[in-house]
């Protein structure tokens, strides 16, 4: 069988292991509490897998068609944010 590609928030839960600072990881207990506390993360490093493709995609751009002014960098943002919402999944990190 073949093996099965998830994008970005997608496909049964992994375990896995991280260290944090104990600062970093009291404030996140203290704002969700520990039961939320892995949802609190998988929904960061989700943000973070996002904002770094749209980034690859602007700085493609940049440098296929030249530099992009901040409003268009901030229209591009929604218009991508539209679109993954309609589709409910985003690409998967390449």
């Amino acid at each position: 069988m073949g093996e099965i590609s998830y994008s970005i928030g997608e496909g049964p839960a992994a375990r896995v292991s991280l260290s944090l600072p104990e600062g970093t990881a009291a404030a996140i207990r203290e704002r969700v509490g520990k039961r939320e506390f892995s949802a609190f993360i998988a929904a960061a490093v989700e943000r973070e897998l996002r904002g770094q493709i749209l980034d690859d995609y602007l700085a493609d751009y940049e440098r296929r068609k030249g530099p992009i002014s901040e409003q268009a960098q901030e229209r591009t943002r929604q218009i991508f944010d539209e679109v993954f919402a309609e589709e409910d999944r985003w690409p998967t990190a390449s």
